[in-house]
């Protein structure tokens, strides 16, 4: 099995982990109900989804 003929340094190891920083979630507001969600899901508090009711809700 090869193995690596230098040692890599911290700081092309760090400079290759430059990208795998987690993201926070981009959250849009509900047109109906103006409550955070996620894009293209339906809305967990009033159920709506490209402004008509998917999930019924008390």
């Amino acid at each position: 099995m090869p193995l690596p003929k230098q040692h890599t340094s911290q700081r092309r190891r760090d400079m290759r982990r430059s990208h795998h920083a987690i993201s926070l979630p981009t959250l849009n507001p509900c047109p109906q109900c103006k409550q955070p969600r996620l894009p293209h899901r339906v809305c967990p508090n009033c159920g709506h989804y490209d402004r008509r009711e998917v999930i019924a809700t008390e």
